[in-house]
């Protein structure tokens, strides 16, 4: 995949980090710069005690259509090894995605199709405008979703997310929301407003807390019922003793 420089740009205000797809021209397609540019990104927030949230959105009038196919077709010629390699990009980011302490946030507007559609789902939390749409029409062109597959597997069941996959329909924001893809969808005359909002109201919440609660609920996956439970409790010992959890107690308190 080509390098495009700029392609991803990264701003931090008022605790909200913002991860900019920036290849409006193409419809924010994936290409190396945004997909490093989103891994240092992801572990810039992760890094950044002023960094409470992480959002992901992209420029222009979609959040993103997917891989850069003409990228893609100039690497027919390269090796099998190459190819993987190319492919590990994506699984680093994902991963990398996953173990951030931080919420991250998918802001879509527009079209969030194949890859661009797996970059949203592989945030955190989904929020969508109403006329945004999703899908994977990858099985149009012969080709396969991969490594999005562990991720909607877990987000959806085995059944809604082979069915998607099999036909690429396109699902409405309103779908993806019934489906349980997306968390929130909010009207477009006010889509910018409403967003901000919700951002900042996760953005106000302990920052431990949610770093906590992040990594409690996807070390659960995979583990057996005792083994969640017993992870639980570790996890409610560690609260207990964190300074947001002091404070927020004994101004409960004090309240009462």
């Amino acid at each position: 995949m080509s390098d495009t420089p700029n392609s991803l740009l990264y701003d931090v205000a008022d605790g909200i980090a913002t991860a900019t797809l920036n290849r409006p021209e193409k419809r924010n397609a994936l290409d190396a710069g945004i997909l490093n540019g989103l891994r240092a990104a992801v572990q810039s927030a992760a890094q950044d005690p002023d960094v409470r949230v992480l959002v992901v959105t992209g420029a222009g009038k979609d959040f993103c259509a997917g891989a850069d196919l003409a990228a893609l077709e100039a690497m027919t010629g390269q090796d099998i090894m190459q190819h993987l390699g190319d492919a590990e990009t994506l699984v680093h980011l994902f991963t990398a995605m996953r173990a951030c302490p931080k919420p991250i946030v998918a802001r879509v507007r527009g079209r969030a199709l194949a890859g661009g559609c797996g970059l949203a789902s592989a945030c955190d939390l989904i929020v969508a405008e109403e006329t945004a749409q999703f899908g994977y029409p990858e099985v149009n062109i012969g080709f396969v979703p991969a490594m999005v597959m562990a991720i909607l597997r877990r987000n959806l069941g085995e059944k809604r997310a082979l069915e998607w996959v099999l036909t690429g329909e396109i699902l409405s924001a309103r779908q993806a929301h019934e489906w349980g893809l997306v968390n929130r969808v909010l009207p477009g005359d006010t889509f910018d407003e409403a967003f901000a909002a919700y951002i900042k109201q996760l953005a106000a919440r302990s920052s431990s807390a949610m770093h906590l609660t992040k990594r409690l609920l996807y070390h659960m996956d995979g583990l057996s019922f005792e083994a969640a439970l017993r992870s639980g409790a570790d996890v409610n010992v560690i609260a207990r003793h964190t300074a947001d959890c002091r404070a927020g107690v004994a101004k409960f308190l004090r309240k009462g």
